[in-house]
């Protein structure tokens, strides 16, 4: 197929995409991820969290046990800002902290009971969001959907991810 061809079919084919059909991805990605964090965005206020403590609670709960630091990694937010989410989770009885076996210095990351029923709750809310999307889209369709999201990440956080896919639940 020629590029004149690809471009006539809409950019169905996906080897060629005109700069409008691409602005409009980036739209619809905007829009959806407004969707898609508004019904935890009002659980989370209602608390007087933010964006930061639902992904903190979404991957503390992912891997239970991990470190301050891995979390740092996962996150990408600076030291001083996680420290301040993680201590108003450990205060509110959401988080626990624990001292390393191995290593004294590092801390272990745990989600209590009562972040586990936060975490259910706000992921609740995202799965009946995603679900009905799913739904409508079709197999094909999520199963593209989720090959771009891979193709746009960083190669370490995609490995990570990899790594949480493969051996999660």
């Amino acid at each position: 197929m020629t590029q004149g061809a690809r471009a006539r079919d809409g950019g169905e084919s996906l080897l060629f995409l005109t700069d409008e059909q691409l602005r409009k991805g980036i739209e619809a990605m905007f829009f959806a991820y407004r969707g898609f964090t508004a019904d935890p965005d009002r659980i989370l206020e209602a608390r007087g969290y933010g964006r930061a403590h639902h992904r903190a609670i979404h991957f503390i709960h992912r891997a239970p046990g991990q470190t301050v630091t891995t979390l740092l990694g996962v996150l990408g937010v600076t030291k001083q800002s996680l420290n301040r989410v993680l201590r108003s989770l450990i205060d509110d009885g959401l988080v626990e902290s624990r001292v390393g076996r191995k290593d004294k210095r590092e801390r272990h990351l745990f989600l209590t009971p009562a972040g586990d029923e936060l975490e259910r709750e706000l992921s609740d809310a995202q799965r009946r969001r995603m679900r009905a999307a799913y739904r409508n889209a079709g197999p094909q369709a999520v199963a593209g959907f989720r090959q771009v999201l891979e193709a746009m990440m960083d190669p370490d956080l995609r490995r990570y991810y990899q790594s949480m896919k493969d051996g999660g639940s």
